[in-house]
């Protein structure tokens, strides 16, 4: 059982076409900026490794077949946070990593009360009250204004680790498999 999606027209000049739930639809290449109904497209995934691949497969789509949305600054990245720092009853604190958790961690170590240290695992793990807070509040969120050369660096990513070309994903793999880190790693 597949997702119900996927690109036809892979012949050279054809338009691909998208289908879903068994209704094909012609995927225009090009794209009517006028016809946009909001300001701000938020890409929102988890702060891990498997939200990093999705938002690079957002991206590329993007600069693919919305390349204008993309030039002209319409997409965002919510940030959400790893962890959440408290200490006592008064004292809340969002880390977006190690480094940053340890400073947090270092800074209300004076303080009364219980330091508790909560690492979120995904957007779904979170409360609403943390997911408010940190990802959906515009004034205490956090958004990366995606650049034409971030969609681009998506876009030569996804097509090295997921095109048809063996050779270059090879070496990627090679040039890159020191500085893998936690592989393995499940919370």
């Amino acid at each position: 059982m597949g997702t119900g999606i996927s690109l036809g027209g892979s012949d050279e000049g054809e338009e691909p076409e998208l289908e879903i739930g068994g209704k094909k639809k012609t995927v225009s290449s090009s794209f009517d900026l006028s016809k946009l109904r909001y300001d701000r497209i938020i890409i929102m995934t988890d702060a891990d490794v498997d939200g990093a691949h999705i938002r690079t497969l957002l991206l590329t789509f993007f600069f693919r077949y919305m390349k204008p949305v993309v030039e002209t600054g319409h997409i965002y990245i919510a940030q959400p946070p790893f962890y959440k720092i408290k200490k006592g009853n008064d004292t809340v604190l969002y880390a977006k990593n190690e480094e940053q958790r340890d400073e947090m961690i270092q800074s209300v170590r004076n303080k009364k009360g219980e330091l508790i240290v909560t690492r979120f695992k995904g957007l779904g793990e979170m409360n609403a009250e943390d997911l408010a807070t940190t990802t959906m509040a515009m004034e205490s969120r956090s958004l990366a204004q995606v650049t034409l050369e971030d969609a681009i660096e998506a876009d030569n990513l996804f097509s090295i680790l997921l095109g048809d070309v063996v050779e270059p994903r090879k070496r990627f793999i090679e040039q890159h498999a020191l500085e893998a880190e936690n592989i393995d790693w499940h919370a």
